[in-house]
């Protein structure tokens, strides 16, 4: 495939291989870019800031609407994209095709709703021949860098509303799994949006990604990914606007009245879904001891029927990690704990990139697993038995996205809702569980701002204040 520079598709020698992470063939190869080329997409963004910023809703929205229709006409096309180059099993990978069809539908309709007030003026003495409003327009260049683990998805979390404001953007895709982007953008203008509003730009990041997120040309930097990029990127923004989700370790509370079926299916699948390299999979497991008997027996039952292997396969719950490397580091991480005293009540071993699904307990506070984002298809079930301690011991890591408590006790629930520190609750729910259209982010590393189309409209836009001086009225 190829990149889309200045309103151009165009390749290079320098070529990057795209690789099933299950079997490591090559499914395609798409171009490194260069220096020259970065220079080409910023100065070609701004270019196309004039061409967006004086399109008219109406045409936004249209061509939202058929990029969304486009993508539901080859739903499988795009579903056996996401899983071949990713770790999506061909049923999740539909899913996410699915989601993105909503997410371009919603970014479309949001783009009706970016709305200004009109401001009293006379609220204050001095005001009272003063007459105004405020609006909200675009910032201008936004780049989008989007992470691998959800390919086709997240990038229309950043390319829709994005686009649905008005702005220009330049998308820079995962490096290993950069063809669900590229054919979201060919979607995009084949829906008719001007080439010249999107630079789609292929390559290392370690190569490219400074001189992006560094040039005062971008006025927005939005950013999925992990913790320590995210440090490097805010080191290097300079003065602009920056939107990041980091991840987080996901800790769940099981109180002793939960439903334990729902409780146990919920977090089995938010634990495994795409091999756990999901920034809201359950990753800590506080179950009450009343109940953590049971709760972990079934648990692992359920768990151990979790068929690994081909993604392309329709009875396959779960494929490999995105590199071995990753899955190296995962059994690393494993063998660790074990080593410090935890137990493993299931899974453990590797096979190249796959990793069978893992379910520890008595996992020390000192062990990696369980202090840092695992991303990888483990959790750590831990007994508690008091409500505030259970709380705080779900607040204690240095990150807040999304947490979710199991209870039928509605007091309860409330008492996690407010005082668990992250971006969002889920009760009865485990935390893998995301509305397309709800503000979407953390807390302390978890990140910076909010997703969620209306949400990221606000970001992505900027209130201007209009006032008349009207001396006659």
């Amino acid at each position: 495939m190829k990149m889309l520079l200045n309103g151009q598709w165009v390749d290079r020698d320098d070529k990057i291989d795209v690789i099933d992470p299950f079997d490591n063939s090559v499914i395609d190869t798409v171009p490194s870019a260069n220096n020259a080329d970065v220079e080409t997409a910023l100065s070609a963004a701004v270019k196309g800031f004039e061409i967006s910023k004086r399109m008219s809703v109406y045409d936004r929205a249209q061509i939202l609407y058929k990029a969304a229709q486009i993508i539901s006409s080859r739903l499988e096309e795009f579903a056996t994209i996401i899983a071949r180059e990713g770790s999506k099993t061909i049923n999740e990978a539909r899913k996410e095709a699915g989601r993105c069809v909503n997410t371009m539908t919603c970014s479309a309709e949001e783009s009706k709703r970016i709305l200004g007030e009109t401001i009293p003026w006379d609220s204050f003495p001095g005001g009272e021949k003063r007459r105004g409003f405020y609006y909200r327009f675009p910032i201008g260049v936004v780049l989008a860098i989007t992470p691998f683990n959800d390919p086709l998805n997240l990038v229309a979390h950043k390319l829709g509303p994005a686009i649905a404001a008005g702005n220009s953007v330049i998308l820079k895709p995962a490096t290993v799994t950069p063809l669900s982007a590229i054919k979201l953008v060919e979607a995009l203008v084949e829906a008719g949006l001007p080439p010249q509003v999107i630079q789609c730009i292929t390559g290392i990041g370690s190569k490219i990604g400074d001189p992006l997120v560094s040039d005062e040309r971008v006025r927005m930097v939005s950013f999925t990914g992990g913790v320590e990029a995210g440090k490097h990127i805010a080191g290097k923004a300079g003065i602009k606007k920056i939107g990041m989700e980091l991840g987080s370790d996901s800790p769940v509370i099981v109180w002793k009245d939960a439903d334990l079926k729902l409780a146990v299916e919920s977090c089995v699948s938010g634990s495994f879904w795409a091999a756990g390299q999901n920034c809201i999979g359950v990753q800590r497991l506080l179950v009450h001891k009343d109940i953590y008997d049971e709760f972990k027996t079934q648990f692992v039952e359920l768990t151990k029927k979790y068929k690994i292997g081909d993604k392309l396969k329709e009875d396959t719950d779960m494929g490999p990690m995105i590199t071995e490397n990753e899955a190296k580091r995962v059994e690393k991480w494993v063998k660790e704990a074990s080593d410090k005293g935890a137990k493993v009540l299931t899974g453990g071993g590797r096979k190249g990139a796959l990793v069978e699904p893992t379910v520890l307990e008595n996992v020390p506070a000192d062990a990696t697993i369980h202090y840092e984002e695992v991303f990888g298809p483990t959790v750590n079930l831990y007994p508690v038995d008091d409500l505030d301690k259970a709380i705080a011991e779900a607040n204690s890591l240095p990150y807040g996205l999304l947490a979710a408590i199991f209870t039928r006790d509605v007091e309860v629930a409330f008492k996690a809702a407010y005082e668990l520190d992250c971006g969002g609750v889920m009760i009865n729910d485990s935390t893998d569980y995301r509305l397309d259209s709800m503000p979407f982010g953390g807390v302390k590393y978890s990140g910076l701002g909010r997703e969620g189309l209306k949400f990221s409209l606000q970001e992505m836009t900027e209130p201007k204040v209009v006032c008349f001086n009207l001396p006659g009225i």
